[in-house]
């Protein structure tokens, strides 16, 4: 049986799986300061985190949010797939 097919599935669902966890953390962290600068009293707060973390993607995107948001995520998909690739050699070198 040859394990190329099942190191192949294996990268591509630990790459999506990697990209996908950053980016949906960081729409939780901005739908939440949405909503939180929605609340009497803590408008401030909501926007200044608003831009704090714009900012930082900025930083990653070329002043761009979104393109910042992309790129982290696609670091995440690539050291998801190396660390994965790295899990399959050690566990054929263990298993032999």
């Amino acid at each position: 049986m040859s394990l190329l097919p099942s190191l192949l599935r294996s990268l591509f669902l630990t790459g999506i799986f990697s990209f996908l966890a950053p980016v949906l953390f960081i729409g939780i962290i901005l739908a939440s300061l949405v909503l939180l600068s929605y609340v009497p009293g803590l408008e401030l707060l909501g926007k200044v985190g608003l831009e704090q973390v714009a900012h930082f993607l900025k930083v990653f995107g070329s002043d761009s949010a979104l393109r910042g948001l992309i790129i982290i995520g696609l670091v995440c998909g690539g050291v998801g797939i190396l660390f994965d690739t790295y899990a399959f050699y050690r566990y054929q070198q263990l298993k032999e």
